[in-house]
């Protein structure tokens, strides 16, 4: 017979037979917050129903089970130990009726080569800065902790931003990692902003700060099917970011809808000493860009669509016509271009990048003091030569080729830069927007994401970042459709400071196609 007391557990015993056999995997869209919004929070926050604290511990769950475990997005460096403390401090600052500004409590997710100077580390994805600890805040830091924001984290990133060396696989960094792309884990999430990008789509977060020299916003919203906004260089300061190049580098925010984007970005202007590009924001930058969130922001514009970058893929072609109507219907008048920089223009970029870079790099790693683990660029490039992992996959090449660069007083160097902003702006953007009588240009972003290879390094097959990045001019990407359950964006851009005008076209179009999807973390192509 039986013992009584072994029948009981022979249930349980079976059942974890069964279980142990088949897998019930946990669906990582079940979130109860899943999409919301920064009015979500707002409203949520008003009417009692969580608290700024149960929302911060809700999102580093999910990362604990989404980015950590699960898919294993690798999209997060570190967490902040402090997210919970600055959220309950947050929470009693509310209950006394203090509301700091547009972003109290709101969860945000910093690209991990902005400094805060907390329990982090500021990396840029470089196992040689791997325990760096800035001795301040960067001012976009300090602007979110005055607008409210709970930082949550660090996001990874296409090591030092993309621009080490050749071959690069976007997203990968020697901290964290290769960064996937959360709608077919074996795509690429672009870059370099790519953690901030997967953060934001997969929610992580409700907000990331991205950084761009060219395409590093833009390129990753559109893979990871959000809305990101590169600023003109100079609307937000770059004091505390780790850099590539002082003429074009600015960073900017990225969000699943315009109007949270539209709400970091003036949380995030202003005027600062740190950076001579910021006093031309003067009279120019605002603190609130919300009232350009119009529906009918489309009515009466004249737009340009740059054709250029199509042809490579017909069903990209294919939503672009789509787009088109769809702005027509609108009550926009639209045209067609084919060229807006001279040839030429991107090969100055390249030069200004490099020297621009060196000197930039030098400087930053001063700003580290005397505990900093890297001295200069030389060492970098020596710590690299030394290390098991960093030059594993791809070179260094860029930064030999800053290293041998000459200052910034150089003829070289100014010749470059003259011939860059003449090419780029008057030459270039400017001239486009004047003769045609422009208030924007279209185009779309990129292609659908390629699958990630890390002997081959990445594999573009569609870009329109250029021509405002080399001239240090706004774009905006919204989502436009999905080819296959891949995002695909229509980036929106224009002259210097045009913020406002760019924000009324985006949200117009937004609100005519509710284009954004959800990922659902497909392992592969096939399921």
């Amino acid at each position: 017979m039986m013992p009584k007391r072994l029948f009981y557990f022979l249930p349980f015993l079976l059942f974890s037979c069964i279980t142990a056999e088949v897998k019930i995997e946990h669906d990582p869209n079940e979130f109860e917050y899943m999409e919301i919004d920064i009015q979500g929070l707002k409203e949520g926050y008003h009417e009692g129903e969580f608290t700024i604290k149960e929302i911060t511990q809700a999102y580093l769950e999910r990362i604990e089970e989404v980015d950590f475990s699960g898919p294993q997005l690798r999209s997060i460096i570190q967490i902040n130990p402090d997210a919970l403390s600055i959220a309950e401090q947050l929470d009693k600052e509310l209950a006394a009726g203090k509301i700091r500004g547009p972003l109290h409590g709101i969860p945000v997710v910093l690209k991990d080569n902005i400094d805060t100077h907390d329990k982090m580390n500021t990396t840029a994805g470089s196992r040689a800065l791997q325990n760096s600890k800035p001795l301040q805040d960067s001012y976009v830091a300090k602007k979110l902790r005055e607008a409210g924001a709970v930082i949550l984290a660090k996001a990874n990133l296409s090591e030092w931003a993309n621009f080490r060396g050749q071959h690069s696989s976007s997203g990968w960094s020697g901290i964290n990692g290769q960064t996937k792309n959360p709608y077919v884990l074996t795509r690429n999430p672009c870059g370099s902003s790519s953690g901030s990008g997967v953060a934001v789509s997969a929610n992580l977060t409700v907000l990331a700060i991205g950084t761009e020299t060219n395409g590093s916003i833009v390129c990753p919203s559109n893979a990871n099917g959000i809305v990101g906004i590169k600023p003109t260089v100079g609307l937000i300061s770059r004091s505390g970011i780790i850099p590539i190049s002082f003429t074009q580098d600015t960073a900017g925010p990225m969000a699943r809808t315009l109007t949270d984007a539209v709400i970091a970005l003036g949380g995030l202007t202003g005027i600062d000493t740190k950076d001579s590009k910021t006093a031309a924001s003067k009279n120019k930058a605002l603190d609130d860009y919300t009232p350009y969130l119009k529906p009918n922001g489309l009515a009466g514009k004249r737009i340009a669509l740059y054709t250029a970058p199509l042809g490579a893929n017909p069903q990209v072609d294919s939503l672009v016509q789509q787009s088109v109507r769809l702005i027509k219907a609108a009550g926009a008048s639209l045209i067609e271009i084919d060229e807006i920089a001279p040839r030429g223009t991107g090969q100055h970029s390249f030069q200004v990048m490099l020297h621009e870079y060196k000197a930039g790099l030098n400087d930053y790693f001063s700003s580290l003091g005397e505990k900093a683990a890297i001295e200069n660029l030389e060492a970098l490039i020596a710590f690299n030569e030394q290390d098991s992992l960093e030059l594993k996959y791809y070179n260094q090449a860029y930064l030999k080729m800053a290293q041998e660069k000459e200052g910034l007083d150089s003829e070289a160097y100014l010749t470059a830069l003259s011939n860059l902003q003449r090419m780029s702006q008057q030459e270039g953007m400017d001239r486009v927007m004047n003769e045609h009588q422009l208030d924007a240009i279209i185009a779309p972003t990129g292609s659908p994401a390629w699958s990630t290879d890390w002997l081959n390094g990445d594999n573009y097959h569609i870009g329109s970042s250029s021509p405002a990045a080399w001239a240090g001019y706004p774009n905006i990407t919204v989502p436009m459709g999905n080819i296959h359950g891949l995002p695909v964006g229509l980036s929106i851009f224009g002259r210097a400071w045009s913020e406002p005008t760019l924000i009324e076209i985006a949200y117009g179009f937004e609100q005519k196609t509710k284009a954004r999807i959800v990922p659902t973390f497909r392992k592969n192509d096939e399921e």
